[in-house]
């Protein structure tokens, strides 16, 4: 069959799903509270639903006082029944896969059940419908006429007591159907190599000679591999090496650190930049339109909502909320339910609502990744915004950075410590230091207050890390590529104590 002819087929079959998006868009509340009730049906038989008595639960109230918010470590038991072959303990189909979680730079390992439910009605789901939303917003795409190059996790699947275990790439890779194997490269062979080093060789040969019109992947491992690619290959930029990329898909990290490195390597007006929210616990958000920074809370995958207020998270006074109770531009922590039988589980990330009519989201950072130890309640979200401005004024970039408090000392007064790894250092560093410390200040008033007058915090402190530093901390620790990302701002002093003495 003809390619011109696949590409009409393919375009036509995900537009499709737009009708299906439409619904839970007029509807998002019913939706969502459908889907709770259907999910807790599915469960009743199983040991959890006994424990909870699901099958006496007719509302979400009941649901919200009778069953608690849960971490990782509260469910691990009964997940460990299940890798142990135990079934129905949390859901009432087999679960053979596990995504051994990358998305923690702990030592100790999560193993995040993955039902074959949630293979197909959410992250397969959600990944035809970013194809299907990218298309239907850009009616001239010839996408399908080449191929999308995939960079995902660096392991292979381990076997254990007839369960399965890996990073979740390489799952979706195992269970992948064959079209989307046929669309992609490089091959699935070189994807599932566990060395990340020797894998990084293996896509370059074979996906140099390719014709490549999209990619997907992590914005910092990506710029690893599309740098060493100009390297091999001696081109200035990507578009002489592959003249037909259209798209670049992307999720994991913030872009916004890397964005201007990227539009280097891709110097065309009209590139498209479309971001993902997914992580082994499921396919949650995604880009809905062009040139937009906003992310459509998708709500038919088969995952219930509910979120903490960030101002009440973790003190006696927390509260739940569901989807219909959120406010605009607040920070809340994620809670979901959802059909790999994750009951009220806390994924760790936080999200703000920049719309409510859809609900559109930005993922502000991590729980246990910010910084309050003076009461700044400094996100993520507001480090990545202020590196990526800094480096726009002083003409710099950026390969990593992480930060973390100088604590009170006597009557020293505490501080915020930058470890910042450049690609090519600040002619002025004290210069990069203001505008980095003003932008914070700008974006973030407990901030802002903290600093005014050195009342509480003292103008922040740069270490300069030498090159590659971080690229060997995570070799140093086997985290090399994939979901692996280096913890942005910790209330701890551990990571840059570690990379100080690196």
């Amino acid at each position: 069959m003809p390619i011109p002819i696949i590409n009409s087929i393919a375009s036509w079959v995900l537009k499709q799903r737009i009708h299906q998006i439409e619904l839970f868009l007029k509807y998002p509340n019913e939706v969502q509270e459908e889907l709770l009730m259907n999910l807790i049906r599915r469960a009743e038989n199983t040991v959890i639903g006994a424990q909870y008595d699901f099958s006496s639960i007719t509302s979400y109230t009941t649901f919200s006082e009778r069953v608690p918010v849960s971490s990782y470590e509260d469910l691990q038991p009964l997940i460990e029944r299940t890798r142990q072959g135990e079934q129905n303990v949390f859901w009432d189909a087999p679960i053979k896969w596990f995504a051994k979680s990358s998305g923690t730079t702990n030592a100790k390992s999560k193993f995040i059940p993955v039902s074959n439910d949630a293979l197909e009605d959410c992250h397969y789901k959600g990944s035809k419908d970013l194809l299907c939303l990218y298309l239907n917003n850009n009616e001239a795409s010839e996408m399908f006429l080449g191929k999308s190059l995939r960079l995902g996790g660096s392991s292979q699947i381990y076997e254990d007591k007839d369960t399965f275990f890996g990073d979740l790439s390489a799952i979706l890779i195992e269970n992948m159907p064959i079209w989307a194997e046929f669309s992609s490269t490089p091959s699935n062979k070189i994807s599932l190599m566990s060395e990340w080093e020797t894998k990084l060789t293996a896509i370059i040969n074979e996906t140099k000679n390719e014709n490549v019109t999209s990619f997907a992947g992590v914005p910092s491992w990506l710029l690893v591999l599309m740098n060493r690619l100009l390297e091999e290959t001696g081109k200035g930029n990507l578009l002489e090496l592959w003249p037909n990329l259209e798209v670049y898909f992307h999720g994991g990290v913030s872009f916004e650190p890397y964005r201007e490195q990227y539009k280097k390597l891709l110097p065309k007006s009209d590139f498209k930049y479309y971001e993902i929210y997914n992580a082994s616990e499921g396919f949650f958000a995604i880009q809905d339109l062009n040139d937009s920074s906003d992310l459509l809370l998708m709500l038919d995958y088969g995952i219930f909502y509910e979120f903490i207020p960030m101002d009440t998270f973790g003190t006696p006074n927390q509260k739940v909320i569901r989807l219909a109770e959120v406010e605009l531009f607040k920070n809340y922590a994620v809670v979901i339910t959802t059909n790999s039988g994750l009951w009220r589980y806390l994924i760790g990330d936080t999200v703000r609502f920049t719309s409510l009519n859809p609900y559109r989201i930005r993922v502000s950072g991590r729980t246990k990744h910010h910084i309050n130890v003076f009461g700044e309640e400094l996100m993520v979200e507001n480090t990545d915004q202020a590196i990526a401005k800094a480096c726009q004024l002083t003409q710099t970039e950026v390969v990593d950075y992480t930060v973390a408090p100088i604590f009170m000392d006597g009557k020293e007064k505490g501080a915020h410590e930058w470890m910042i790894e450049f690609k090519q250092n600040p002619t002025d560093i004290a210069q990069f230091q203001k505008i980095l410390d003003d932008t914070l200040q700008s974006l973030n008033s407990d901030y802002e207050a903290k600093r005014y007058n050195n009342m509480t915090l003292n103008p922040l402190v740069i270490n300069i890390a030498r090159p590659h530093l971080f690229y060997d901390w995570l070799k140093e620790r086997n985290k090399l590529g994939g979901q692996h990302k280096i913890p942005r701002l910790s209330n701890q002093r551990e990571y840059l104590e570690q990379l100080k003495q690196l």
